[in-house]
Formats: C-alpha cells, structure tokens, sequence
C-alpha cells in the first residue's frame, strides 16, 4: 500500500482474513505486502512503503510462505548485486485468488454491512491503552 494510503480510512468496511486456527495465513495486510515486494524487488523496500520495520515484514513473509503449500515469496541474499525479493507465480495467485474473495465477500454482505454502518459511531473510539495483568489467576 503506497504511503499516500496508509493513514486508516474513518468509514467501515469489511475485512476478510483466511485463518488456520488462530493464525492468519492471508488478510489485506499480507496482500498488500506481496504486492509492495513485487513492485519495489525487496522486502526491505516493501516494509519502507508500508511504514513496517524490515523485522516485522521478514516475519510476515515467513509466516505467510509456511502457511502455504509453496513459497508465496523467494529470497536471495546479498551480494555485488544486492539481495533482493520475488513474489513467485503461486503468490500472484494466491493474491489474486484472495482479492476476489474480497469483492466477492463484500458485495454480498454490502447491504447488511450498509445498514451495520449505521449503527457505528461516527467517532471512533481513542485506542486502548490498557495493559494485561500479569498477575496469575487462582
């Protein structure tokens, strides 16, 4: 997601994610990571454009790319040349795969959703701030 669309939209919508138990294997932020590392080469340069630290997209890939039958994202390290990041075959599929389950999940659920909406605040609430207890519960 080029930086220009980073700051979060104040009108709901409807986010799909495909989950394997607790873990997401693909959602929009995943997508559009796979997307920023086949426009830019890199997965460094893609967490850049999203505002995501090298760590945090690294993982990303690594989480995304086991939770598949086949590599979405290759890597080859360093060298005269640099390193560098390629979206395999597969993960254009996959992504392309999971944006028509987005438009597809969206506009049958876009009248329910439409009259959801309303039902929201029009200010969302601050963030939370609130921190867990790490005292053990009897």
């Amino acid at each position: 997601m080029p930086k220009s669309q980073t700051k979060k939209s104040q009108v709901p919508q409807p986010r799909v994610r495909v989950l394997m138990g607790e873990l997401t294997a693909m959602g929009p932020g995943r997508a559009d990571l796979i997307d920023a590392i086949e426009r830019t080469g890199s997965i460094s340069a893609a967490g850049r454009e999203m505002n995501m630290s090298y760590r945090r997209a690294w993982t990303l890939v690594e989480t995304t790319n086991a939770s598949f039958i086949e590599p979405l994202v290759v890597t080859s390290t360093g060298g005269s040349g640099g390193g560098g990041a390629l979206v395999t075959d597969f993960g254009r599929g996959v992504v392309e795969r999971y944006r028509a389950m987005e438009r597809k999940a969206s506009k049958a659920i876009s009248s329910d959703f439409a009259v959801f909406s309303k039902l929201l605040s029009t200010t969302p609430p601050p963030a939370s701030k609130a921190k867990t207890s790490k005292t053990p519960q009897k």
